[in-house]
């Protein structure tokens, strides 16, 4: 068996890159996972790159992608009498004016849950209140939510409810080929490529010729996708590849898939620091929309109020760094956070600020 951080392993791995990159001009890699950047910076793999392969991140975060918009209407909610139950990163994450922890200490029932079934059991416990759930994620997460509220279907539960920001990933990344950053090649999500499996990235291969390798979170798992995307180019080449064949099966995970499609349906959103991406989000079909707090609440319209010299837009369709923005550092802190980017473990900015502040 293979020791996956073999030092002698990773150093051929390194010289591998080196020596294919001698055939190469320059090679703009994307990843759109916050697991691989963390893996990236806490590793130091881009000072090992020479110079003309140059990887950045991109939209990766669940946290990060949720638009204020979003997390205003949750503190709208919570204003109303709501009981908002979310993930602890949310909790922090600033709206226009204030974030859902400082809602809380104001006096609104806003509590942390560690899933979505956390937040039924209290639903179902104290009928007397309404619950709204803030489901964000990729299709990692929408299984979970579509499986609960496939278990609620044909139960008399009236005081539960959603407010969904769940995303899918390949719409976002035919967007930023198509439209956003120059980019050569992908780096695709681990843990999104075990619900989808490798299917959702072959039309976007074949048609903008663009190399693409699922690649898992240790750093040789990083080092590897690199040289296959590398062995790709050299040879005039642009497929599909898995690296992560340990965790990631071609065909996926099956019984996610059917649960997404069943609650499911593809739906034209906005991510923070993108227009509206065409087929980007997942919205609720008909037959479980009662479940959308959008179908019992008229919510005002929301502006959003993005802080003055934020790049956050910027870092999420990998145009700058997190070392570009004044903010970093200084005004933005995980303790302190202005933008989106500091605030989750898979955020760009919070990684920076944990190995690359110096």
């Amino acid at each position: 068996m293979i020791d996956i951080n073999d030092r002698a392993l990773i150093k051929k791995a390194i010289d591998k890159i080196n020596k294919l990159a001698e055939k190469i001009d320059k090679l703009k890699i994307m990843h759109v996972c916050g697991s691989h950047e963390h893996t990236i910076c806490k590793y130091g793999i881009r000072d090992v790159l020479p110079e003309n392969i140059t990887v950045v991140p991109g939209p990766g975060c669940p946290v990060c992608v949720t638009t204020q918009k979003e997390i205003d209407t949750a503190i709208y909610l919570a204003d109303n009498g709501y009981v908002i139950t979310t993930l602890g990163d949310m909790y922090r994450v600033p709206g226009s004016e204030k974030s859902l922890m400082e809602k809380q200490s104001e006096g609104c029932d806003v509590r942390i849950v560690y899933s979505i079934s956390e937040a039924v059991k209290m639903a179902k416990k104290e009928r007397d209140k309404k619950f709204v759930f803030v489901a964000i994620g990729f299709e990692t997460t929408a299984p979970t939510t579509g499986a609960e509220l496939i278990g609620l279907k044909d139960k008399d539960v009236d005081n539960f409810f959603i407010l969904n920001c769940h995303r899918q990933t390949p719409p976002v990344m035919e967007f930023l080929l198509n439209e956003g950053v120059y980019l050569d090649a992908f780096i695709c999500p681990g843990h999104v490529s075990t619900i989808t499996g490798l299917k959702p990235y072959y039309s976007l291969c074949e048609k903008y010729k663009a190399p693409m390798v699922v690649a898992g979170f240790e750093p040789i798992d990083v080092l590897m996708a690199i040289i296959m995307i590398l062995r790709q180019v050299v040879n005039g080449e642009a497929k599909v590849e898995n690296e992560y064949i340990r965790a990631v099966k071609p065909e996926g995970n099956v019984l996610a898939q059917k649960i997404i499609n069943e609650v499911f349906e593809s739906i034209d959103v906005p991510w923070r620091g993108f227009p509206v991406v065409k087929n980007g989000g997942f919205g609720l079909r008909e037959e479980y929309k009662r479940f959308d707090i959008y179908e019992h609440e008229d919510i005002p319209e929301i502006k959003e109020k993005i802080p003055k010299g934020c790049i956050c837009d910027k870092i999420l369709r990998g145009e700058k760094l997190p070392t570009d923005c004044p903010l970093f550092g200084k005004v933005c802190t995980p303790l302190n956070p202005v933008g989106s980017c500091m605030v989750s473990d898979e955020g760009t900015c919070r990684i920076f600020y944990k190995y690359r502040r110096i």
